[in-house]
């Protein structure tokens, strides 16, 4: 499954912060470098992201910049 912006949202904004929600089709895809490029002009360094999936969920933290976006957990 490819990235969809219609799967993105955000759960809560304060400060700079942005605390979103991402429904995948897989969890280990959705870890992959470059997956969230499209939504690059949207997330920021720091940000966390609840990822949600038929085997799971997981919460990770944003990191890079611009196209560049991954996903690294949090432990």
């Amino acid at each position: 499954m490819t990235f969809s912006l219609r799967n993105l949202s955000v759960l809560a904004y304060a400060n700079g912060f942005t605390l979103w929600h991402y429904k995948a089709g897989a969890l280990a895809q959705a870890r992959q470098a470059g997956f969230f490029a499209d939504a690059a002009d949207l997330m920021a360094a720091g940000d966390m992201v609840m990822l949600t999936a038929a085997e799971g969920g997981t919460i990770t933290t944003v990191t890079g910049a611009g196209k560049q976006i991954t996903l690294a957990p949090l432990c």
